[in-house]
């Protein structure tokens, strides 16, 4: 079968062998607190790329100490998570796929508990976890809460320029510990989301009001990450709405998508909600029409993503022209050999040299 799902994808010189890539997936798992990667992070993003991936994409992964989710988030900041990431990336690479990594900042959501298990020192519990249990103060670009965690910091005008520094040496420490691509996390109602929105940012500085002064925070981040490392393909991750009346919503998404690309952004995620708490119309592919719709209106190459299964639904989506790549996250997580699966079930026949099947797995084919 001639199929688009594994047809390869060129951002800048970056070709991917194919547009089956994995989201990234929030482990929580820096096992000491440091942000530092462990063998855990090794074997889960490995696998991902063993079976037959495109582009693995590791997990949100802090800029700075305080951007993390919770305090066992993998982090970029320092020359040790540099050299733990590129264990990561060289075994990603022997397997033909690309690496890539997800560059973050929680915002007002950060210092959290972790979703499971007791791994704050035998401390549980839910929202913000407080400094004697391994947490901090969170930032934000207003002091408005989201509930239960606890009401943030403003950012200072200062800060706002070191958080943009941050996310240009996260990038360039990205490339040194061997990712192909950096992701900008502008969704999910973290930082970046949370200064996009008018429902979390009540700024009346150059940073807030306008839709243009809302979206200067990221497009400074985009310039800035570009300027850091000018050959690295870069994805910008949207939460395309807050699914909230006079929130951020997919016309504001295609259009700051567009002004991104401008600045020097490649291709856009199309995911959706998480700033505000809100009711989500969750079910097979419910964000390909967000993805859609940047695409058109924005006129941007974009990827879909959410409860995409099955390889024929992953392929069709791609031959309606809704998007440029595909993103798995959950599928990949019960079976990371979903794309050996899928091009077993599409019918595709690889040429030797482009065989998405290692070597030790061959007779598996048949």
């Amino acid at each position: 079968m001639d199929s688009t799902l594994f047809s390869p994808l060129t951002l800048r010189s970056l070709t991917l062998r194919n547009r089956l890539w994995v989201s990234p997936l929030c482990q929580y798992s820096s096992n000491q607190q440091d942000g530092v990667p462990t063998d855990w992070h090794l074997v889960h993003l490995g696998s991902f790329a063993r079976g037959g991936a495109g582009l693995v994409m590791a997990e949100a992964t802090a800029v700075v100490p305080e951007g993390r989710i919770t305090p066992r988030d993998t982090g970029i900041w320092n020359d040790e998570q540099v050299s733990a990431w590129r264990r990561v990336t060289d075994f990603i690479h022997s397997q033909g796929a690309a690496a890539a990594i997800q560059l973050a900042h929680a915002g007002r959501k950060a210092s959290a508990y972790p979703e499971f298990g007791t791994l704050l020192g035998g401390y549980t519990g839910s929202g913000t976890a407080p400094v004697d249990r391994g947490g901090w103060i969170p930032e934000a670009p207003s002091a408005i809460a989201f509930e239960p965690y606890v009401t943030p910091v403003a950012v200072s005008a200062t800060r706002i320029q070191e958080l943009i520094q941050a996310f240009a040496d996260g990038a360039r420490r990205s490339v040194e510990a061997g990712f192909d691509l950096v992701e900008i996390h502008a969704a999910h109602g973290y930082l970046i989301h949370q200064f996009l929105s008018p429902l979390s940012n009540e700024r009346d500085d150059e940073f807030g009001g306008t839709l243009e002064n809302r979206a200067r925070f990221l497009l400074d981040i985009v310039r800035a990450v570009r300027a850091a490392v000018p050959e690295t393909p870069m994805l910008v991750r949207f939460s395309a709405t807050d699914y909230t009346e006079g929130g951020w919503n997919e016309d504001d998404t295609a259009t700051v998508a567009h002004w991104a690309l401008e600045a020097g952004a490649d291709l856009f995620d199309i995911s959706s909600g998480g700033l505000v708490r809100a009711p989500i119309p969750v079910g097979p592919g419910y964000q390909v029409p967000l993805a859609a719709h940047v695409r058109t209106q924005g006129e941007v190459p974009v990827n879909a993503v959410g409860l995409i299964t099955t390889a024929e639904q992953a392929e069709q989506i791609l031959r309606d022209g809704h998007a440029d790549a595909i993103m798995m996250g959950r599928e990949f997580m019960r079976d990371p050999h979903a794309p050996l699966r899928f091009a077993r079930e599409l019918g595709v026949e690889f040429a030797e040299s482009d065989d998405i099947w290692p070597p030790q797995y061959v007779r598996a084919k048949i």
